[in-house]
């Protein structure tokens, strides 16, 4: 591995660059920088490959994927269990969450002080400041190319498991009204139920996003987490939140597209 310090992503053979992906694993965080490294871990976040796969996947020779996945094995980060369809061989899983990617390709060249100087004392607003102070972060951190999407997302996750006594209802309807409630009362933003089967809650004025650049990307990751863990607790089984509009896309929104999976939510 080439450092330690104590989701999902698209496979494919890597381009030269000097991106770097953190992941967190029970031994602490490592940098992955190693551009085929990231395409084997890219290839994993969709879900659990064979080696075969991983070959193809990462478009190497089977002897560099296999150097490679020994030592993402050995750095915690991947994990194998044996084929069920053939046990000679293994089948590959991701053990460490992506919690950061930093990509110079992606920096934003907007000037901070854009951000930074917005605030206006007395405008009566008592969130105003812890506003300025997110977007502030964002952007500071989204000029030097880093990503903090899958961080703020298992933090929004976080607080949506200690949210959901607050907004629950057994009916979905009465469930989108508690939360777009709780969203206008603590000024996040003004949530429209554009939809029930599945639900779609389009967010105006949203707190996350709404003075963000606009990059072409979502950038609701914070939000998503937060609905991810609501709609999982609801449904009783694991709900995947798909934001296909934003403020950072150019839209006057954001809209997220809640998709409930069949199986209970904790299997395996």
């Amino acid at each position: 591995m080439e450092q330690r310090m104590t989701g999902r992503g698209r496979a494919g053979r890597p381009k030269p660059g000097r991106e770097i992906d953190l992941y967190s694993t029970q031994e602490g965080t490592r940098a992955v920088g190693n551009p085929v490294r990231r395409a084997i871990l890219a290839a994993l976040r969709e879900g659990d490959c064979t080696f075969e796969e991983i070959v193809a996947l990462a478009g190497r020779a089977k002897s560099t994927v296999s150097v490679h996945l020994q030592d993402l094995a050995a750095a915690g980060v991947v994990g194998s269990r044996p084929d069920p369809a053939d046990a000679r061989k293994k089948v590959f899983f991701l053990v460490g969450d992506l919690i950061v990617s930093v990509s110079p390709e992606d920096r934003v060249t907007d000037d901070l002080a854009v951000y930074a100087g917005a605030y206006r004392a007395g405008s009566g607003d008592s969130n105003a400041f812890y506003r300025l102070a997110f977007r502030t972060i964002r952007v500071a951190l989204m000029q030097e190319g880093v990503l903090l999407d899958p961080l703020l997302t298992h933090a929004g996750e976080r607080i949506g498991e200690e949210l959901y006594p607050a907004v629950a209802d057994p009916e979905t309807a009465t469930f989108c009204a508690n939360i777009a409630r709780f969203w206008e009362e603590h000024r996040l933003g003004r949530i429209e139920v554009a939809g029930m089967e599945p639900p779609v809650l389009l967010v105006y004025d949203c707190f996350e996003c709404a003075d963000l650049p606009v990059t072409g990307k979502p950038a609701c990751a914070f939000d998503s987490g937060i609905l991810r863990a609501l709609f999982s607790h609801h449904y009783g089984r694991p709900a995947a939140v798909a934001e296909t509009q934003c403020y950072s896309m150019g839209f006057d929104h954001c809209r997220f597209e809640i998709v409930v999976e069949d199986k209970p939510a904790g299997d395996g």
